[in-house]
């Protein structure tokens, strides 16, 4: 079992599933509007993902649930109060915003060390939160100035943990690690939703997000602009229809009401449901090659639609 087995075992019989709740929030600096009337909840037992452009709102929005940002109106609470409120914040929520933040001249172990202090925990927690992110004994006693982004990602995720929280708020946990370090992320927190935790986690690692991610939030603008469970949102993505008479399947779809558009391949794609689209073209005499649901295509084409006006980098900022 892992180290964090005790807060699992246990989390089926908490009588209040943790939870975050965002309403209303808004922060504006100097005229600029950096989050606009943002709200969602994070449930127990379920990994958010948290997805926008760069500059869209995301990390402003988790630093002030983690009350390191002041809200110009709004409210952001964890587990019922606000994170300032929270009796012993470092137990129940781990957080890890910048992996870059960490003390350079600490060495990982000391880090881990210091917060296993504060917390009042067993001094075995040091080695079992170095055990679970596997860095090893020489690693934990290196500098975080010689460490690459993965091992500070790493180290971040650890100090996290080592409060054996309820919640987790993490923003782009997954930066510099390497494929099996971002399998081994995916897994860990997984396990620690399945065992009723709650995640928040930002990421721009689509796939990775698709592939863990119970509920989606997406923002753009400092705005929410869908949310929801991630089936929900795919399974809007509408139908993807191919033929090899592309003006007579266009004319058939426009004449009954529908507006498809040009896809991937010389396909279209269409809002209406598969076996709507099925009917129009018998109707219509034309032949279908390749017919179905477009949540296919996945959540980065969702994603991409959805923030179309903020895809460059840094558009928002």
């Amino acid at each position: 079992m892992s180290a964090l087995s005790p807060m699992w075992q246990e989390a089926s019989q908490r009588q209040a599933p943790a939870m975050i709740t965002v309403e209303s929030l808004s922060k504006s600096y100097r005229g600029f509007t950096a989050v606009d009337d943002v709200s969602f909840t994070a449930h127990a037992g379920r990994v958010t993902g948290f997805l926008g452009p760069n500059g869209a709102g995301k990390s402003t929005s988790m630093r002030i649930v983690v009350g390191l940002t002041p809200a110009s109106s709004g409210t952001a609470t964890v587990l019922g109060r606000r994170f300032a409120d929270l009796p012993d914040p470092g137990r129940e929520v781990g957080v890890l915003l910048d992996a870059s933040a960490q003390h350079a001249g600490r060495t990982g172990r000391e880090i881990l060390t210091i917060a296993q202090q504060t917390m009042g925990l067993a001094r075995s927690r040091v080695d079992d939160m170095l055990d679970l992110v596997s860095l090893s004994s020489t690693e934990a006693e290196r500098r975080v100035r010689n460490y690459s982004l993965g091992m500070r990602q790493r180290l971040g995720i650890a100090t996290a943990l080592i409060g054996d929280p309820e919640v987790l708020i993490l923003d782009e946990p997954a930066n510099g690690l390497d494929p099996a370090g971002i399998r081994w992320m995916r897994d860990l927190l997984r396990g620690y939703a399945d065992a009723g935790g709650t995640v928040l986690l930002s990421s721009h690692l689509l796939h990775e997000i698709e592939v863990i991610a119970d509920d989606l939030v997406v923002i753009g603008h400092g705005r929410i602009v869908a949310h929801g469970t991630k089936a929900e949102l795919l399974a809007a993505a509408g139908t993807v229809v191919r033929s090899a008479d592309v003006a007579g399947l266009t004319t058939a779809l426009e004449a009954a009401g529908l507006s498809p558009t040009a896809y991937d391949g010389g396909a279209l794609r269409t809002d209406a449901d598969p076996s709507l689209v099925g009917t129009i073209a018998l109707a219509a005499g034309v032949a279908l090659t390749e017919l179905r649901s477009a949540d296919g295509a996945g959540l980065e084409e969702m994603f991409l639609e959805l923030t179309s006006d903020t895809q460059r980098e840094g558009a928002a900022a």
